[in-house]
This record gives structure tokens, sequence and C-alpha cells, in this order.
């Protein structure tokens, strides 16, 4: 499932990971996709859709922040995310120019299982990622429908493929075969053991910056050839650790550090832009009392946590093009797994 179980790779963990490596340790959450291809390799494309939890999202809301990285992005959201630091949704990955449409269905799929709004109650915010797929997919066809959508939620499970699926299909990381990686650690605070995993979608990067465990490895892949910081990366996390949006945000800021230990410097054309949610909370949507308890973290004790973030993501990161099988696209475009260079 994860790079730690499937590779010799050195990425040094302080952590151990979570039973399956995936985002999906974290209790409650679950990951679909739905790839579509073409057999002309013309289309390579797809959605996925990460689940927070199993209840009803709209009614059992959760604390969530965002962090642009840079902001070369065109992602759906994150504007009242910001706002009120809450996420009644799940979250949606997808290509660039086919947001709108995974956006309408997500709209469809919560107002399905909350009549009441936009009747009795107000309107509901639906969070969807992107990234730009141009160079291995016919964008412009704008091929993802509103069922594949459906189909993604559909699929999800606590397990699920890494590498060329879902959104991930036709990305391109450091001038290799991107796509969805995902990875886990699990840190004790206190007398109680918590978990944090990390979902990346990933397109940027240069060729001959690619580091890992600090081995500039892109320097001796002379077939890769992606000579500009540019594409955009998504990176999701999630924690059961008791967490504030505010918290939240500084998690989530923590993000720029796992890309840059895989070597990318967040170019102009990098739309790098970090989800974090916690699953300790649930805020109802339907109060009966102005107030509500909550568990929160104290501040002091938060740093262990960033560093499991920063070891989650980065081997999310490198585990996308690890298991991202060598792909021909639109346009005669190939680009090999970074197994290939192993």
């Amino acid at each position: 499932m994860g790079l730690e179980k499937n590779c010799g790779l050195d990425l040094w963990s302080k952590y151990q990971s979570g039973e399956r490596n995936l985002i999906t340790d974290v209790p409650g959450v679950t990951v679909g996709h739905c790839t579509i291809q073409s057999e002309d390799h013309n289309i390579n494309t797809g959605v996925t859709a990460i689940l927070p939890h199993q209840g009803n999202m709209f009614r059992e809301k959760l604390f969530c922040a965002s962090s642009i990285i840079n902001g070369f992005g065109k992602s759906a959201g994150l504007v009242q995310v910001g706002e009120l630091g809450t996420l009644e949704s799940p979250i949606f990955l997808t290509n660039t120019l086919s947001v709108g449409t995974v956006l309408t269905a997500g709209v469809k799929y919560m107002l399905d299982q909350n009549p009441e709004i936009g009747v009795s109650t107000g309107t509901v915010n639906v969070v969807v990622g992107e990234c730009n797929d141009g160079g291995m997919n016919d964008i412009r066809g704008m091929h993802v429908k509103e069922e594949h959508v459906f189909e993604a939620i559909k699929n999800a499970d606590v397990t699920f493929e890494e590498g060329a699926v879902g959104g991930g299909t036709g990305m391109n990381m450091m001038g290799l075969k991107g796509g969805i990686g995902s990875a886990s650690r699990v840190l004790k605070i206190g007398e109680k053991e918590f978990t944090v995993g990390a979902l990346c979608m990933t397109n940027y990067g240069t060729d001959k910056d690619l580091t890992i465990g600090g081995d500039h490895i892109g320097r001796r892949i002379v077939e890769a050839k992606k000579a500009e910081d540019k594409g955009s990366c998504m990176l999701i996390i999630a924690t059961d650790v008791p967490l504030i949006d505010r918290q939240l945000k500084r998690l989530a800021n923590r993000a720029a550090h796992a890309l840059a230990r895989t070597g990318s410097y967040s170019g102009n054309g990098s739309g790098d832009v970090a989800i974090a949610f916690s699953t300790a909370n649930k805020i109802e949507h339907f109060n009966t009392q102005p107030f509500m308890q909550l568990e929160m973290l104290y501040d002091d004790d938060i740093s262990g946590l960033f560093n499991a973030t920063v070891e989650a993501l980065e081997e999310a990161l490198i585990s996308s093009i690890y298991h991202a099988n060598t792909m021909e696209g639109i346009r005669g475009k190939k680009l090999h797994s970074l197994r290939d260079f192993l």
C-alpha cells in the first residue's frame, strides 16, 4: 500500500506508519477513485473522493483549514473553509478544467443526502482541488462527467490504489509519472495513540531537483523532461488528534516542508494547496444549544504532530511516483515510473 512497505528507498522515519500506511488509517476516512482512460492514450484523467467520516458531512461538520503555499490554482470551496474553519462535504480531486463539473456533482450528492439544504437551512460548501493534467490528457475535452464523481464516492473504502489513478491519472511529478500517493504515521500524545494520514495528488517540480531521503536522484535520471516547476500539488492531511481550525492551519502550513524535502521550490506556475481536517470533534449543523463542548490539544504538545505530518506527506509524495506505472499520454508523450530507475 505505502512506499515504506514496498521498496527499499531510504526515507528515515521517527514515527511508525499505520496498519495500511494510508490516509485511511485515520478512523472513519475512506477514499475512492474513478479513472478515465482511452485506448488511444489521449484521455488520462479522473476523480478522487476523500470522505472524512462515514456520517452525514453536512449535519456533522469537522474542523478544517487550508494553506495556500502557492496560489496558482483553481480550487473551489476554500474561501468558506478559511472563514468558518469547517468542512461539510467530501474533498474531491480532479483536473483543472473539470472543477465545475465535479463541484456540481458534489452539490447534487449533498442535496440528495440533505433535502433541507436551500429550503429550511443554508446552502452547502463543496471542496474541490485540482491539478493541470493537460500534458498527458485531452484536458480541453472535459471528459470528467458527473457520473464519474458518483462512482468515485461509491468506490470509497479503507483500501485504495495509489499511482496513476483517479484524479492523479494524468499527472506529472518531477518529469516522472505522478499521481496519487498516501501514507500515515502513528504517534503518542500523553497516554493516547493518534494517527495522522496524508494523501497527495502530485503534478509539480523539475526533473533535476527530485530528492528522496536527501539523495538528489533527479540528477541521475536523464530521461526526465520537466524543466520548470509548474503544474500544482494537492496535499490532504487527516488526523484524529483533537485540533481546532487555527491549529489545523498550522498543520497545513507544514506541507511546504514536505514539498521542499522532495526538491520543490513551488515555482510560479505551481498551485500548491494543503487542506487539513480533524475527525475528533463533530460540529452539529442543527445545534440545539448556543455553545458546544470540545476537546483541543494544547499548542505546547503539537510539535510531534508537526513532525509526523511532514513525514507522512513526504512519503505520500514519493509514493505517488513509485506506484504510478510508466504511461503514454496524448501527443505521444511518455512518462516513466520511478521504479524504472531503481
